[in-house]
């Protein structure tokens, strides 16, 4: 076994985002902090997702998605996706991508995006995915996850 490993993997560096999710009738969100650009042409984005969570069944049902950018103000934002509650995405100003994903308004940017494919991944699923639309919304510095210490529990998960 490594030591410290989850110190050690918080030093690759990247953001945290809210993924939004339909199937055409319902709609999730979830934070992840494993995305990242894997193409220029097309532009493809790849999402790290846990296959259990109810999120994945709308995702592979509805095929689409949106990867909204956090701010480093964004913590708490962060946070509440990371948790199962009901009703998740009430409270927060949503608008629908192109593709019909939903789209978090108080982002700094968002991708939407239609599935390509999907490949294993450990305990994971990827999802690789076509990007369609994007834009910025707000000006801002993006949340890196080795900014949210162990908000996701992960260190238990090593």
């Amino acid at each position: 076994m490594i030591e410290n490993i989850d110190s050690l993997f918080k030093q690759i560096s990247h953001g945290v985002y809210v993924i939004g999710v339909s199937d055409g009738e319902h709609q999730n969100a979830f934070t992840a902090a494993w995305v990242m650009q894997v193409s220029f042409n097309p532009p493809l984005l790849a999402i790290s997702i846990n296959p259990g969570h109810y999120s994945y069944q709308l995702l592979q049902a509805g095929g689409v998605c949106t990867v909204n950018v956090l701010g480093r103000d964004q913590y708490a934002i962060a946070g509440h996706f990371g948790r199962s509650v009901q009703d998740k995405m009430a409270g927060f100003q949503w608008q629908k991508g192109k593709t019909g994903a939903p789209v978090l308004s108080d982002s700094l940017a968002y991708f939407d995006c239609q599935v390509s494919h999907y490949t294993d991944a450990g305990d994971h699923k990827i999802a690789v995915c076509k990007v369609i639309d994007a834009a910025r919304f707000n000006e801002g510095s993006p949340l890196l996850y080795n900014q949210t210490g162990d908000m996701d529990g992960s260190s238990e998960l090593y």
